[in-house]
């Protein structure tokens, strides 16, 4: 078994003798704790990314607390007044905003962009397209097109290979 011969068994595998009373102890402690399952939650940060929302624009009571799974997933499927507004209107985060202008985040900070934009300010950005802007378009379409390049090289390979 690969034991150290000045070593007790115990002390060779780095595990030490245990009594049985304190492995039922331990049995008995995991048995409560799964048995107390409690609901998962999430920080507001959290279910505000998820729900593609700018948490400071959020109602106060959203900020506040905390917000299940359950609550996230009513949120989903049938948005509150105040989400659909913030959907439709924003002020959006910096992830909402580049998707909207076709662009990375990072391409956000290049153009000075930090703050988040409300709908009208993103559709004035794409009215006006300020040569940042464009030059971005560009560079996020170039990354588009060198991973559908590396996509289908890599399906070719599957097929060969596979």
């Amino acid at each position: 078994m690969g034991t150290h011969p000045s070593l007790s068994p115990g002390q060779a595998t780095g595990l030490a003798h245990r009594s049985w009373s304190a492995v039922a102890h331990t049995v008995d402690t995991l048995d409560t704790m799964t048995s107390h399952q409690s609901t998962q939650t999430m920080k507001p940060a959290t279910a505000a990314k998820k729900l593609g929302v700018y948490l400071e624009a959020t109602p106060a009571e959203f900020r506040e607390g905390v917000v299940s799974r359950a609550e996230l997933n009513a949120l989903q499927a049938n948005p509150p007044q105040w989400l659909q507004d913030l959907r439709r209107n924003g002020p959006h985060p910096r992830p909402v905003v580049a998707a909207r202008l076709g662009i990375s985040i990072s391409g956000l900070a290049r153009g000075g962009i930090t703050e988040p934009l409300t709908t009208e300010q993103i559709k004035a950005l794409r009215e006006e397209r300020p040569e940042w802007l464009e030059r971005e378009q560009a560079t996020q379409a170039e990354v588009r097109k060198e991973a559908e390049r590396i996509r289908q090289r890599n399906e070719e390979r599957a097929k060969r290979n596979g």
